[in-house]
């Protein structure tokens, strides 16, 4: 029945009975046969059906969260029973991360990977929503996302660091020679950002309307932190960044982080993992090392992670 429910999860995920028959690696009639036999089961429809995959019905929503649970829970026992067997942790570790925080994965997978080196991990970079959903869905096993701007959902939470902003700029532009600038400021000026569904976005243009300014579309776009700091590199372009991010990437003489003031901003950076009765012995180690990251960041002593 465990293999039925995964087809709920690839049906969830994909929307599409063939590509959720491919991710699950069998046909699509063998897909179709097994949701079929879980609503025989249950006695109730769960998938509205056309010529293509219409949705789930108010049963079938009820019962993707059951097999959101089931299917977590028997993952977890099966990375519990490995790790007993082999007398070590072992498996495949799946990070979701918001592109401001990118930089600051290796400060968790660096020395959890000293303590368990029969771990592996794949790192994706993914906005805050996906990062939530597709923890929901099983597609990930953790994300380290905002915590205290939107919403999180059904989720336990582990507090890394606060993220405060500056404006990256060339020296010798206007505001290149201030010690500090306001978010007013900020909004004069030309600005390269990342792309509205990135919630760092939804944050910067937040605080510059609430300075009073216009809603002038960023001179460029981009969902990648590399990309806006490429383009800050040839000294014709500004953007706004974490500090804590500019920190890892080094700074030139003639490119500048002025700290932004008026109001001074700080959102919460996170990890994210189910929140579960059982939790897996990978999710478990990695809330392990978060905590006692976050402890150190919070003590100053970072020279550890780089940051």
């Amino acid at each position: 029945m465990i293999d039925k429910l995964e087809f709920l999860l690839a049906l969830a995920r994909e929307k599409h009975f063939g590509r959720a028959a491919d991710s699950c690696g069998v046909t699509q009639p063998t897909l179709s046969a097994g949701v079929k036999q879980i609503e025989d089961t249950l006695g109730v429809l769960l998938v509205n059906r056309g010529s293509r995959f219409l949705g789930f019905t108010p049963e079938g929503e009820r019962v993707l969260d059951w097999a959101r649970r089931i299917v977590g829970d028997t993952r977890a026992m099966r990375d519990e029973v490995r790790a007993l067997k082999r007398g070590e942790l072992t498996g495949h570790l799946r990070i979701a991360v918001v592109p401001t925080a990118l930089a600051m994965v290796s400060a968790l997978t660096t020395p959890y990977r000293a303590k368990h080196p029969g771990v592996r991990f794949t790192i994706l970079s993914r906005t805050s929503s996906e990062t939530l959903r597709q923890l929901e869905n099983l597609e990930v096993d953790a994300g380290i996302t905002y915590l205290d701007n939107e919403p999180l959902g059904r989720v336990r939470a582990v507090p890394l660091y606060s993220e405060s902003y500056c404006l990256l700029i060339a020296a010798e532009s206007p505001l290149g020679d201030r010690k500090q600038v306001t978010w007013a400021d900020v909004g004069r000026i030309p600005l390269c950002l990342l792309t509205p569904d990135m919630q760092n976005r939804r944050i910067i243009d937040g605080l510059l309307a609430a300075a009073g300014n216009e809603n002038l579309p960023p001179t460029l776009e981009s969902n990648s932190m590399i990309v806006l700091f490429s383009h800050i590199r040839t000294r014709q372009w500004a953007t706004v960044m974490p500090i804590k991010l500019v920190e890892t990437l080094g700074l030139t003489d003639v490119i500048r982080a002025i700290p932004i003031v008026e109001p001074s901003a700080i959102h919460t950076i996170g990890l994210v993992v189910p929140n579960r009765e059982v939790t897996s012995p990978l999710a478990a180690a990695l809330i392990a090392e978060a905590l006692e990251v976050a402890l150190t960041l919070k003590s100053g002593k970072s020279d550890r992670y780089s940051l």
